[in-house]
């Protein structure tokens, strides 16, 4: 007799064909893609003509639909990197290329026990949370309440509702994961954050050995002072760091060649390992020699004792207006109630539900 597992979470709300509460991207005939949240009786409205939302639901994904102008659409559930890359947001995301990334060269794996500092809207934690699965346990740590609500309508709207793996905690990293996590029982650590550095012992704490620490940093200084208190420690391997370049191509025919645009820097990724009590770690292969730098070049380098040096504006990052917070996180509290209906499950009266101020807001 055979078995079939049950399915993960968030999994039956991707499959079968279109629901009211849905989110569906529509492309048309030129590319142009607009996405939609089903609603009986619902109408998306353009220059060109109305589609009605009722002609969509019932239908297998994959679909093509005519408007009332007979101006075709594509009709397809959104992936997750289209997602992340229109929902709401607070801060800035961490983008799809990197968080796959993350997720490779962090080696996160069905069932581990992961620990995220650093959550912003939401993006890297969705990853993680499909990663780790239902049998893991990912336990995300935030200072900004703000924050935190915008990315748990986020992650609720993408698995259907509130993931079994997920823990949300409010509060600064340090003192709070020395508090919620026994120590070496954590098997991977990853930290989106402005100064890293300063949670070495906390991580070393709560962190197995053998286990890996994944750190995402936007910009050099910030990587350089990383790389070297992880290595002042004396308790990682040699650290790891990288950054990931994309780029498309252009392909028609025997006309191949590189796109004109490619997604280059976003930020800088370093990895290193923890271990074992009274281990000493091996230097690289290419071990940088004596630096003959004085401790006034240190500090003029870091800037250690300025504050001021590792604020969000200093780090070239755009501050975040209270009014686009508290936007956001009415956008993410709007999708989660309106696309988090289970397989099988009537919609909400559409009377009730408040429409998101934005369908697509790519800024940061």
């Amino acid at each position: 007799m055979s078995h079939t597992p049950a399915a993960p979470h968030g999994a039956d709300s991707r499959r079968g064909p279109f629901r009211p509460g849905d989110r569906i991207q529509l492309t048309d005939e030129k590319r142009r893609i607009n996405t939609i949240t089903l609603t009986p009786g619902g109408e998306f409205h353009t220059h060109k003509g109305v589609l009605f939302h009722d002609d969509l639901i019932g239908l297998p994904e994959g679909s093509l639909v005519e408007n009332t102008n007979e101006i075709r659409y594509q009709a397809l559930r959104p992936l997750l990197k289209d997602f992340v890359l229109s929902m709401p947001r607070g801060a800035t995301v961490v983008y799809p290329k990197d968080a796959g990334q993350i997720i490779a060269m962090g080696d996160i794996y069905p069932g581990a026990r992961v620990v995220e500092a650093g959550v912003g809207s939401g993006a890297l934690s969705m990853s993680l949370l499909r990663a780790v699965g239902d049998a893991g346990y990912l336990h995300s740590f935030e200072r900004r309440e703000e924050f935190a609500e915008i990315a748990r309508g986020n992650v609720d709207t993408v698995f259907g509702g509130r993931h079994p793996a997920w823990q949300i905690t409010i509060g600064d990293f340090q003192e709070q994961v020395l508090k919620t996590e026994e120590p070496g029982t954590v098997d991977r650590v990853v930290l989106d954050m402005l100064s890293p550095w300063e949670c070495v012992d906390a991580v070393s704490t709560v962190l197995a050995s053998g286990g890996v620490w994944v750190n995402y940093v936007a910009t050099v200084t910030q990587m350089s002072r990383t790389v070297e208190a992880i290595r002042a420690s004396g308790l990682y391997t040699e650290p790891e760091s990288f950054e990931t370049m994309v780029r498309g191509w252009h392909v028609d025919g025997l006309a191949v060649r590189p796109d004109h645009r490619m997604v280059a820097h976003t930020a800088f990724l370093i990895t290193c390992r923890r271990l074992a009590d009274g281990a000493v770690g091996i230097p690289g292969a290419k071990r940088v020699k004596e630096h003959s730098y004085s401790p006034e070049d240190l500090e003029t380098w870091t800037r250690s004792q300025d504050p001021e040096a590792w604020s969000q504006e200093a780090l070239g990052e755009r501050p975040v207006s209270d009014k686009k917070l508290r936007r956001a996180a009415k956008d993410a509290k709007s999708m989660i109630q309106r696309g988090s209906l289970p397989a099988g499950t009537e919609s909400a009266d559409a009377g009730t539900l408040t429409e998101p101020s934005t369908e697509a807001d790519t800024g940061n």
